[in-house]
């Protein structure tokens, strides 16, 4: 009650009078602008246990003491407040928070009245939790500027044992601008564990509240087999609210390069670029890429989608290891999805970076438009109608016969499809349709310069799905497959440019056509059927998918590894296993009529609090078709185990089975803590070839980490022990 009344009384005498001119700000150099009359027009309410009034103009507040200003807050152990003075008088321990992510606690100190001018002794201020100063005394003025002098300034836990921080900035005064959310250091000092590294008369650095801001990013060091130790130094450019850039010099002992990437967002998209330029003495004359994307929204619910890459040689992405792309795709593409409708239009250059392809002799420029529309009949009909209409050209530099083909075509179907649920749970599927095929060929002496063709196409598709629960809560769904179908028309002296490598999965087990695209088409009567089993529980799921295909006739366009080449194709065997706790497991193989397999893919991927591991493993036979005259069996792995609260070790490798050869490995280490972020890697590519030679890359870099805004992960802080 006594509490209740003496708050009431305080919030009364509010400090309500009027607001005088803050303290004297002579050793400040910048002008702080004045308040305005609404800001300087609203008291501040101050709450305390015990309150005493002595004559006219003091006021006393003592016990859980807070004063409220304008989002500010202020605890104090006691507060006397002059009238005459405008001035709070304050006894400590003394926390001002200022409502933005910055706290000031100190040992005694004046403020104003509205808490934004003033002085503190013994203080340390806290930026966003991350930051922390350590200073003699700290001077408020204007509520946009703190100045601290013989200040340390450390993002490091700071605990009452005696010992320096990992590291910390020494300076003589340090201001910090709220508004420009940024911190100026005088005759600043870098000490790691109490010890000097370097001195600089002025710096500046972001405040952990401000995400983007001009200067220099953080350096990596870099050794490198071909071009020896070298240093790169980022900075970054805020060129506006939505715009930057990125600069950043890579000197070593063989290369000049200097790397860039712009941003910038707009109201309708953004575009991001990437691109670097060199001097080195690995290749004559200057080297360079550019990466770049864009996206944009377009009206009537259009988009615009962009997106370059090219590079001066061969071999620059991967002696710089800026990418392992070996085929760059440039294209612009405009497309819409709606619910019934899908317009897609593209144009697009390709630049192959393998050994042994000529850029003039593939198809370098493809241009392509597709449009798709869905029609519902009447509920006499039913089912749904899709009409479709493709264009493509493919263009090569070449002028020689064959291989400098160029191809024209352009395609038409239409598609009525309906399902029925029959007795017994039986789903069907029914499909009619029929296709339009033109085709117009230069530079091919072996193909006519045009073909046309009309062919109907007919499918018919039976699920069965059974389904049970065990006591346990495990349901499990066993469903037989089946599929006939057939398509009419010929392959015959049709150019293949988009059908020359297929996949037989359990994702078109059930298709008409299994070529993916449109220069080949499944010709003929076709059956095809499979057997599904599907396990579901609270801790796991499995997948388990058999199927196979019989044709009438044999598809000579399929290559024998394909698993489709006969009239009955390959056994296809699928499973895909899933855990609750971040296990997912999932393989595909094909097996000939032997029992040998053709083809055989496994991947692995299991992710926890502390460790990760991602596993691929393939296996692909000769196949002079598909122009592999070697066997392929090879590992890929990619883990990580964090194996104590700051420490994270990282691999990476990759295997070749059948050369029994490492290819490239890669180890790094990384230590993290609430201040610093070191990164330590090894990598070396042990293949070469005519434009790429093996090479072993050392990388380094030092982040000190709390100046920059975003979350932080907590489990990395250290924590104090008596």
């Amino acid at each position: 009650m006594t509490s209740t009344l003496l708050k009431s009384t305080c919030m009364v005498l509010a400090l309500a009078a009027p607001i005088a001119a803050g303290l004297p700000t002579h050793s400040f150099a910048q002008t702080v602008p004045a308040p305005t009359e609404e800001a300087a027009a609203q008291p501040a309410t101050l709450v305390a246990d015990k309150l005493e009034v002595q004559g006219r103009d003091l006021l006393i507040a003592s016990g859980n003491v807070e004063v409220f200003h304008q989002g500010r807050r202020l605890k104090a152990a006691e507060i006397r407040y002059d009238r005459r003075e405008d001035r709070l008088e304050l006894t400590g321990p003394i926390t001002l928070d200022d409502g933005e992510g910055a706290v000031i606690m100190a040992d005694a100190g004046a403020l104003d009245n509205r808490l934004e001018n003033g002085l503190l002794l013994g203080a340390r201020m806290v930026l966003d939790q991350k930051v922390q100063l350590a200073a003699n005394q700290i001077s408020r003025v204007g509520g946009r500027y703190t100045q601290l002098y013989k200040v340390a300034a450390t993002s490091c836990r700071v605990c009452e044992t005696g010992r320096p921080p990992l590291w910390q900035i020494r300076a003589k005064r340090t201001t910090h601008d709220t508004e420009a959310q940024q911190l100026y250091f005088d005759h600043a000092q870098l000490r790691v564990l109490d010890v000097p590294i370097f001195w600089l008369p002025r710096l500046r650095l972001p405040d952990p509240t401000l995400d983007r801001a001009t200067g220099f990013l953080i350096p990596s060091l870099r050794q490198n087999s071909q071009l020896g130790l070298g240093v790169r130094l980022p900075y970054f450019i805020r060129i506006g609210d939505h715009s930057d850039l990125t600069v950043t010099p890579y000197l070593s002992n063989n290369t000049r390069t200097l790397e860039l990437r712009y941003r910038q967002a707009f109201h309708s998209g953004d575009i991001d670029f990437t691109g670097a330029l060199s001097d080195d003495t690995l290749e004559t004359g200057v080297r360079g890429y550019l990466f770049g994307a864009g996206q944009f929204d377009l009206p009537n619910d259009f988009k615009l989608d962009l997106q370059i890459e090219a590079v001066t040689d061969e071999a620059y992405l991967l002696d710089y290891d800026f990418s392992s792309k070996d085929r760059l795709r440039s294209e612009v593409a405009i497309s819409r999805v709606r619910r019934d409708e899908y317009i897609n239009t593209r144009l697009t250059s390709y630049q192959s970076l393998r050994e042994g392809e000529i850029n003039s002799q593939i198809p370098s420029v493809v241009a392509e438009g597709q449009y798709e529309k869905v029609i519902r009949p009447a509920s006499a009909i039913g089912g749904h109608l899709t009409l479709e209409a493709q264009v493509a050209a493919y263009h090569r530099y070449s002028d020689l016969d064959q291989l400098g083909r160029d191809v024209t075509r352009a395609n038409l179907s239409a598609q009525w499809r309906r399902d029925w649920t029959l007795p017994y749970g039986l789903r069907a599927s029914y499909m009619l349709g029929a296709r339009a095929d033109s085709f117009a060929v230069a530079q091919d002496s072996t193909t006519p310069d045009t073909q046309t063709q009309l062919h109907p196409e007919t499918q018919a598709i039976l699920r069965w799905p059974w389904q049970a629960q065990t006591g346990r809560g495990v349901t499990h769904l066993l469903e037989p497959l089946a599929m006939i179908g057939w398509t009419g028309g010929r392959n015959d002296n049709i150019p293949n440019e988009d059908s020359t490598r297929a996949e037989f999965d359990e994702g078109n087990l059930l298709n008409l056509s299994r070529f993916s695209g449109e220069s080949r088409r499944e010709r003929g009567q076709q059956v095809g059927y499979g057997l599904r089993w599907v396990r579901q529980s609270a801790k796991w799921s499995s997948d388990l998918t058999v199927g196979q295909i019989h044709r009438s006739a044999r598809e000579e366009d399929f290559s024998v590894t394909s698993g489709l080449s006969g009239r009955t194709s390959d056994l296809l065997v699928a499973a895909h296993l899933r855990s609750a706790n971040g296990f997912d497991l999932s393989a595909r193989t094909l097996f000939d009529s032997d029992l040998s397999a053709n083809k055989a893919e496994a991947r692995l991927n299991w992710q926890s609090k502390d460790a990760g591991l991602s596993a691929s493993y393939v296996w692909l036979g000769r196949d002079t078709v598909e122009q592999r005259a070697d066997v392929i069996s090879e590992w890929v792995l990619d883990g990580r185990y964090r194996f104590a609260q700051h420490w994270i070790a990282s691999t990476e490798w990759r295997y070749d089975v059948a050369g029994d050869s490492l290819d490239e490995a890669s180890l790094g280490l990384n230590y993290r803590n609430e201040c610093v972020d070191l990164n330590l890697s090894l990598s070396r590519r042990f293949t070469s070839s005519t434009n790429v030679d093996a090479s072993t890359s050392i990388d380094f870099t030092v982040n000190l980490t709390g100046f920059s805004s975003g979350k932080t992960d907590r489990s990395y802080t250290r924590s104090c022990r008596n």
